[in-house]
């Protein structure tokens, strides 16, 4: 029942955006920008955002590389169902991935795939605000946006910044991750802390530590981020074809900056896909850069579909020749079985730290 409220509570979020940024609009010329879009250009990056589920499969399984051993077949079928997944219930689909991929690959525990995606969207955020970011070096201000590029500028330089700091405590967090979670051990031992929320965040930072082992090797961080920056060329690039399905006199460099609205969008928890939250950020990336209100939206709303419509596709397909029912697909969504996974792996490895002491 809470769930389902919460579900319904964050699709009408969803509709009142979607009403308040295009309650005055003329639908009939979104409409008919919508039709005027050239289809070759929609097609193509279409085409492109396939190839980039694609490369997040490639990535995942360097990520996993330090851990096990995985299929990247299954790691394909996995990415797409989890995004159809986001797209069919919002956000909370995302914990889809990390349990549907043990079912379909029994090397990978959930837990250790929940927390690779932890760092793999670590690397997402850091590489889209790198995009957004430097983009901005040699990005010319909107006429009559002047001041307001100045703060958008301000925040990229912030962000980019943060990413430095970020990326430079998990540095520190991967070298000394025993003696961080040794003290943590400590810490947390106390009556008033349950042992069932203390085993699951020593559970959580031991894989974190195995999933950062991959920052000290410098191989493979140079293959997680030529894969990472290849992934977010392969959304740049539909990106920018999308502005060209609809003649609009936009820029490779534009798309960038649009793209870092999309974003920005994407994170809003709604049903679809962020829906009404990811057409008005993409939208206002757009009228920052002058482009009319109507043609605005009609090309938030074909980048919406461009974005998600081929992960419904494949994970429609999966889901139907794979193994799963309705009602595990709707167990995958509740988060509490990824914790109580992750509770039976640390128990399971008290259990055999117990064995080892005792012989």
């Amino acid at each position: 029942m809470r769930k389902s409220l919460k579900f319904i509570l964050l699709f009408l979020f969803a509709v009142f955006i979607f009403w308040f940024f295009g309650r005055n609009l003329d639908w009939q010329e979104v409409s008919q920008s919508l039709r005027r879009a050239n289809p070759f250009y929609l097609a193509l990056a279409t085409l492109g955002v396939c190839f980039g589920y694609f490369l997040r499969a490639i990535r995942w399984k360097v990520l996993l590389a330090p851990i096990t051993e995985t299929s990247l077949k299954e790691l394909f079928a996995t990415t797409t169902v989890g995004y159809a997944a986001v797209f069919l219930v919002g956000r909370i689909g995302e914990i889809v991935r990390p349990m549907w991929l043990p079912m379909r690959d029994r090397r990978v525990r959930p837990s250790t795939a929940l927390i690779t995606l932890g760092v793999e969207r670590i690397f997402d955020l850091a590489s889209l605000i790198c995009f957004f970011s430097i983009n901005l070096i040699w990005f010319d201000a909107p006429a009559g946006r002047e001041t307001e590029f100045g703060y958008v500028k301000l925040v990229g330089n912030l962000m980019l910044i943060g990413v430095a700091f970020g990326f430079l405590i998990l540095y520190f967090y991967q070298k000394f991750a025993a003696r961080f979670i040794a003290w943590f051990e400590r810490a947390s031992d106390k009556s008033f802390i349950p042992k069932r929320i203390q085993r699951i965040f020593l559970s959580l930072l031991n894989q974190l530590a195995k999933s950062l082992q991959v920052l000290k090797d410098w191989r493979e961080i140079v293959a997680i981020v030529f894969w990472t920056i290849l992934l977010w060329f392969s959304i740049a690039i539909p990106t920018w074809l999308v502005l060209l399905a609809f003649d609009l006199p936009l820029s490779f460099t534009d798309s960038l900056f649009v793209m870092g609205w999309a974003a920005i969008g994407s994170v809003v928890p709604t049903p679809g896909g962020a829906a009404g939250a990811f057409h008005a950020a993409t939208a206002s990336g757009l009228v920052f850069l002058n482009v009319d209100q109507n043609d605005a939206m009609a090309t938030s709303i074909a980048m919406h579909l461009v974005y998600f419509a081929p992960a419904v596709f494949f994970g429609i397909y999966y889901f139907l020749h794979g193994d799963m029912s309705i009602a595990r697909f709707r167990s995958l969504l509740d988060s509490e079985h990824a914790v109580e996974e992750v509770e039976q792996e640390n128990s399971q490895r008290s259990a055999i730290k117990s064995q080892q002491t005792g012989n």
